[in-house]
């Protein structure tokens, strides 16, 4: 793999609200249907992808961002092998949420999701990239990065509080309920039998209900709470074959497979990157 194809992740522990990705050559940089547990906010700077979320799908160019809440699932691929190239934000969600509340955004601080999909424009596009090339730089000092992504992301926010809020049809206490579960059980071995129990819905009508609302079935909601558990311990420098095991994955291999086809890029890669990007900020402290 080229230098410009290989995935670039920073994340710096004094700021873990944070976690930015950069791919320079996304060609080959295809995404199954997944969902994060952070708000994310991604920028296209060269070329145009697809980007599909929960139902709807749109064709994305160079200056645009796309924005996903936690939990919908989405998915940004190439178009026909044509050259593509972005910046992904992670926020953490419970951080986003204290920042627009204490902004007057949020009635209360409670996660409320936010309507709008793209943003098109000049000016927010810049600022995104202003606020990335700054996170990236080894030489910037912790302090002018904090500032950067406040400024950015509160301004943001205010932004979007204007547009018109669309009614989102929440999901039945019992698929919430079922959700929940998956989330606090998602390294145990679960039979469909056992979720039906726990719903009161048949096997046919719990998996097009649970794929209705949440855009996955549970067995494909539970994978992606596991890629998104083995995540966190890849982070934190948990050798890989423990990370699989701890994940609840059946072997290494099988973790592999998965964390690349949802994140688009190895686990390998992605503590690697964090590691050497980790390794730079030390360096220049």
């Amino acid at each position: 793999m080229s230098d410009l194809a290989k995935p670039i992740f920073w994340r710096d522990e004094r700021m873990p609200h944070v976690e930015l990705r950069k791919v320079s050559d996304g060609r080959k940089v295809c995404y199954a249907l997944h969902s994060h547990t952070q708000w994310s906010i991604g920028a296209i700077t060269g070329g145009k992808s697809t980007f599909r979320y929960r139902d709807d799908q749109y064709r994305i160019q160079e200056g645009d961002l796309v924005l996903m809440n936690p939990d919908w699932v989405h998915a940004c691929n190439p178009i026909e092998n044509q050259p593509w190239a972005y910046f992904m934000l992670y926020v953490d969600t419970d951080w986003l949420t204290q920042l627009r509340y204490r902004a007057g955004l949020l009635n209360q601080p409670r996660w409320r999701d936010i309507s709008t999909p793209v943003v098109s424009g000049p000016v927010w596009y810049q600022r995104y990239c202003q606020m990335a090339e700054c996170l990236l730089d080894g030489e910037r000092d912790l302090l002018d990065k904090q500032t950067e992504v406040v400024e950015f992301l509160s301004d943001l926010m205010h932004d979007l509080a204007q547009q018109p809020i669309e009614a989102i049809k929440p999901a039945p206490c019992q698929l919430m309920d079922l959700a929940r579960y998956l989330d606090q059980h998602a390294t145990d071995e679960l039979s469909l039998d056992t979720l039906c129990e726990l719903s009161g819905y048949s096997s046919g009508h719990l998996i097009r209900a649970f794929k209705q609302y949440f855009g996955l079935t549970p067995h494909a909601y539970l994978v992606n709470r596991r890629i998104q558990l083995g995540r966190d311990e890849l982070r934190n420098g948990t050798p890989i074959a423990d990370v699989a095991q701890n994940s609840g994955f059946a072997d290494q291999p099988h973790f592999h497979r998965t964390f690349k086809r949802l994140m688009a890029a190895t686990p390998n890669q992605y503590q690697r990157s964090l590691g050497e990007q980790k390794i730079e900020t030390t360096e220049h402290q």
